[in-house]
């Protein structure tokens, strides 16, 4: 099989002239992808308002978006290859946008979480896509500072996504933060037509829809299977869906070892350098993708900040990962991928663990420090991990790489929120039940002890449960005196709890690091 372009674009000779307007182009569309799921951060409180969301109403609306970009990202990059990457792109713009303008009008928990699964299956086409059509576009020798500008893309859309809806938020409704992607997603796809030009794999006879199947099973099971046990306890509906996706994924190992044109060549992903690689990219955005979760509800519930004073003070987050990149594109090529995934994972495991310093007087300084050594680490070690992925599978089969490449950044993203939420969640519980079970409420009755009891649960779920029942409490002069100390009480519990969260993440992390180390072959 070869791969097909208007013009002979990995000719070193003859080079597409137009690829870094392109690059931008890719850029722009992974851009809304990313930021679509971490704009929801400070979105959430307003739509929690304004819905009446329950808390597992407010968890399938961050991961209804989730399971269908994860589950679907292999199926669709391979889909690209066959029919057209370009073609891929527009399609997923298009259904993206349909999502957006959905979700901007919806006015049930139902509706938006229909909104986000329909924006999840656009982005799970645009996001291979992106990435098959860089690798298509450059030639060999330019690759590296491609791929470094489209990995420093996806650690500004990290922080871009909250600072966008926050500024939103300032003057709209929560619906804007959807809206606001309808005339991006439509100029990108008009850029597309003009500056990226068609690409697919020639020579394809047929699809490997059984191994599709298999794959969208396997992984859309596990990851709905890991947050709904983490989120909502273990029980049948959880454990059912990881049993789906064990039996799915076994089955899917099988078939693509007998099956003549596989979905995904397992071999390649058996190599040293992918398998190395695509562990450094799940464990990155696990970390990152959890910090970035607990972080941005510090930021409003303990420290007060607006949602765009939360956006803004996630910049320098964005701003590090850009200097990571343009380091690791100097770093790598002269001392290996190998010393650069290593160093750059060891570098965000020592951000993470900063915030095990964190105690009841600690202000954003602590934050910006963990923030700016995670955001260094992402940028020194995800261009080349991404690199080495995309370098390990032949030309026709660029959409499978960067699925699998894309599938272990949400796949990681996923159980960062799932894992580290957990436990997070877990110990603010346990922190906070001291002062709750300490309250004067024994001895009311009637309308008022059913609101007491809505309340101390409230108080006792989350940090923003709290902080909305204290908000609560100010406006009565009966329980006014109630609200500072619940607020400070909550503000310690969840001090700890980032303390126990962040030390999961960066022990993983770290040990992360040494098994990166160890898997990556040295350099030729």
């Amino acid at each position: 099989m070869t791969s097909n372009l208007v013009r002979p674009t990995t000719d070193p000779a003859r080079p597409y002239p137009r690829r870094w307007a392109g690059l931008a182009v890719l850029c722009l569309s992974l851009l809304i992808v990313v930021m679509a799921n971490t704009a929801l951060i400070v979105a959430a409180p307003s739509m929690l308002r304004e819905l009446q969301l329950t808390s597992t109403d407010l968890q399938w609306v961050i991961d209804g978006y989730t399971v269908p970009y994860a589950a679907l990202m292999l199926l669709a990059g391979v889909l690209g290859d066959r029919y057209g990457r370009r073609r891929a792109l527009l399609t997923g713009l298009a259904v993206f946008a349909a999502g957006a303008v959905f979700g901007s009008l919806a006015g049930t928990a139902a509706e938006v979480i229909g909104a986000r699964i329909t924006m999840g299956v656009g982005a799970a086409v645009i996001m291979p896509a992106t990435l098959s059509l860089l690798v298509a576009m450059f030639p060999a020798a330019e690759r590296p500072r491609a791929i470094a500008a489209w990995a420093a893309t996806s650690g500004l859309a990290i922080a871009l996504g909250p600072l966008l809806a926050g500024w939103l938020l300032e003057q709209h409704s929560w619906g804007s933060t959807f809206l606001v992607n309808v005339p991006i997603a439509a100029f990108a796809a008009v850029a597309a037509l003009a500056l990226v030009p068609p690409s697919r794999a020639e020579h394809v006879t047929r699809i490997d829809w059984v191994g599709g199947a298999l794959s969208v099973a396997a992984v859309g099971a596990l990851v709905a299977g890991i947050i709904e046990g983490f989120h909502f306890d273990w029980h049948a509906t959880a454990l059912g869906a990881l049993t789906v996706a064990v039996l799915a994924g076994g089955g899917f190992v099988a078939w693509e070892l007998r099956h003549p044109q596989p979905l995904l060549a397992l071999g390649r992903v058996a190599d040293r350098s992918v398998a190395g690689a695509c562990l450094s990219v799940l464990l990155l955005f696990l970390t990152s993708f959890g910090a970035i979760y607990f972080v941005a509800q510090q930021f409003q519930f303990v420290f007060g900040y607006s949602p765009l004073e939360t956006g803004l003070r996630l910049l320098p987050l964005a701003a590090a990962v850009s200097i990571g990149s343009a380091v690791s594109g100097r770093l790598a090529p002269r001392l290996g991928a190998r010393v650069a995934i290593g160093a750059g994972t060891a570098v965000a495991a020592i951000g993470v663990l900063t915030l095990t310093l964190l105690d009841d007087g600690s202000g954003y300084p602590v934050f910006l420090v963990a923030l700016v050594l995670l955001g260094l680490g992402i940028g020194l070690a995800a261009p080349p991990a991404t690199d080495l992925v995309m370098s390990g599978f032949p030309e026709a089969e660029l959409g499978a790489a960067g699925g699998l490449n894309d599938t272990a950044v949400e796949l990681g993203g996923s159980l960062g929120i799932a894992v580290l939420g957990s436990v997070l969640a877990t110990t603010y519980q346990r922190e906070i039940s001291a002062f709750l079970a300490g309250l004067p409420l024994a001895d009311l009755d009637g309308p008022m002890a059913a609101q007491a009891d809505t309340a101390v649960a409230a108080a006792g779920d989350s940090v923003g449960g709290a902080a909305l029942v204290a908000e609560e409490l100010a406006k009565n002069p009966f329980a006014a005196s109630y609200a500072q100390p619940l607020l400070d009480a909550s503000a310690d519990a969840f001090s700890r709890a980032i303390t126990s969260a962040s030390l999961v993440g960066g022990v993983a992390l770290a040990v992360g690091a040494v098994v990166v180390t160890a898997v990556l072959p040295p350099r030729r």
